[in-house]
């Protein structure tokens, strides 16, 4: 009985951690698709989107460049 309640523990923690992890898709107006690792935020100072791309790099475009981002 004590295995099944851990592994049940285990298996909602699992869930749990795996739902904070989130990727986006950001489509530009020139139809470009661009996927962010997390999600995208805009830059106070320079009023542009900034994403980290899968390879870790930070990346900057401009807001009025963006037509839609999607969590993928």
């Amino acid at each position: 009985m004590k295995q099944w309640i851990m592994a049940l523990v285990v298996g909602c923690g699992v869930l749990a951690l795996s739902g904070c992890a989130n990727d986006y898709l950001i489509t530009t107006n020139d139809g470009r698709v661009l996927e962010a690792v997390d999600k995208p935020e805009i830059d106070e100072d320079t009023q542009m989107l900034r994403y980290e791309d899968e390879a870790g790099r930070t990346h900057q475009i401009p807001q009025t460049d963006v037509d839609h981002i999607q969590e993928i």
